[in-house]
């Protein structure tokens, strides 16, 4: 990964993978703040960078990708995402650290890595079986939480060098690695480092959206400057089997609008073999066209007719005297506030559950984030919720909004009023 702390404004002409030149937009959806650069209200005055929000598809191995605008140390040394304020994320975090005491037979003398290990989230699970693990997180702060946590965290981003070292200490039984790999400019660079670190026998498993659930729910909203790449099964498993490793599962999860998890071995490993989702799962992407520039176009047509019909709803809502409040401050709905000019003069503000962002203002709108009791005091007759992928679990949060009269609006993936 660079290691400059300069803008590296860098156009994008070549796949970060295979180097293949690239000419074939997939969405434009114009010029965009850093999705997740929040802004302090003593500077809302003050000017922001915007740099072009385009994505573009490789025609050779058909990587979905974005420019490097800014440089990671500049996005995740100081982050403000903490995943232990999502309780559905974080139970998700424990299911999948129960399947894998079972399935690999971990144990005290196992060693578990996880790299983007946030605040412990995932961690103190293992750690609490009595699993040594050890986090690797470049964003200080976040990593500071789970230090507090007693998880040995490694403060880099994580590639061959920090992987080398790594290992020199003690190969990853288990190379745990949730939605990362798309927010990694040089991707070749990571991949090595994950077969660098992986013992003999070990497992990796990476969680990531799922690029044809993208394209299939019009989710273009999850395009934004700090996620690189996004991937199909079929990209994934070539970018993994350059660097001697093999993907021999995979399962398909409803996070974060629908993602995967891929299992890779190294190459060598006849310990395991293919799982039948393998070829199932490649041959349903080949059948929905992924391996098709025209998709990818079909694609880029519709997100503008998206963009008219999310602003024609709320104008119709605010020209009945609507009160909108927004609920959430994710990269998500900042994508979408942006690209459809959406500002106070519809959201009057939103709320978050995290401390680390109220008093802030969402970037490029300025839109004030405030703390949850917020809808109390001022009863909007609307809640936009902004992290359409938790709606549910929001729904059941608010649920105390309802004897108010106050509805809910969510893309689902027109932007509509729930029932």
């Amino acid at each position: 990964m660079p290691g400059s702390t300069d803008p590296v404004s860098t156009p994008i002409a070549s796949c970060r993978f295979c180097a293949a030149p690239l000419d074939e937009v997939v969405a434009d959806l114009g010029m965009s703040p850093l999705a997740n650069s929040f802004v302090p209200a003593a500077r809302a005055d003050a000017m922001e960078p915007y740099y072009p929000l385009r994505a573009l598809v490789c025609g050779t191995c058909k990587l979905v990708q974005l420019g490097e605008y800014e440089t990671p140390d500049r996005i995740f040394s100081d982050y403000l995402y903490f995943s232990s304020y999502s309780t559905s994320w974080v139970e998700h975090a424990r299911q999948y650290v129960e399947t894998m005491l079972r399935q690999l037979d971990l144990g005290p003398s196992s060693q578990v890595v996880e790299i983007a290990s946030n605040d412990g989230y995932l961690l103190q699970f293992f750690k609490a079986r009595n699993v040594p693990v050890r986090g690797v997180e470049p964003a200080a702060n976040v990593a500071a939480v789970a230090v507090e946590r007693g998880i040995p965290t490694v403060v880099e981003f994580f590639g061959r060098r920090s992987a080398g070292e790594l290992a020199a200490d003690s190969p990853a039984d288990l190379i745990v690695a949730n939605n990362v790999l798309a927010h990694v400019p040089d991707l070749n660079d990571f991949v090595a480092g994950v077969q660098i670190l992986l013992a003999p026998d070990g497992v990796v498993t990476m969680e990531f959206p799922h690029l044809l659930r993208l394209l299939a729910g019009r989710q273009w909203d999850t395009i934004y400057h700090e996620h690189f790449s996004y991937f199909s099964f079929l990209t994934v498993r070539q970018v993994f089997a350059a660097h001697g490793l093999r993907l021999f599962d995979v399962e398909e999860l409803e996070t974060h609008g629908g993602s995967l998890r891929v299992h890779g071995c190294h190459d060598g490993n006849r310990a395991r073999p293919d799982s039948a989702r393998v070829g199932e799962l490649l041959r349903r992407e080949q059948a929905e066209g992924l391996d098709d520039l025209e998709t990818y176009r079909r694609f880029g047509r519709r997100i503008v007719a998206d963009k008219w019909d999310i602003q024609q709803t709320l104008i119709d809502l605010k020209q009945q005297g609507l009160r909108i409040a927004g609920y959430g401050a994710p990269a998500k709905g900042n994508t979408m506030l942006n690209f459809c000019a959406v500002g106070r003069d519809i959201l009057d503000f939103t709320c978050d559950q995290s401390p680390h962002k109220q008093g802030l203002l969402l970037p490029g709108t300025h839109i004030p984030i405030r703390a949850p009791e917020a809808l109390e005091a001022e009863r909007p007759d609307l809640v936009l919720i902004l992290p359409w992928n938790l709606r549910e679990e929001v729904v059941d949060q608010l649920s105390y909004v309802r004897p108010w009269g106050t509805r809910f609006l969510a893309r689902t993936p027109e932007l509509r009023v729930l029932p």
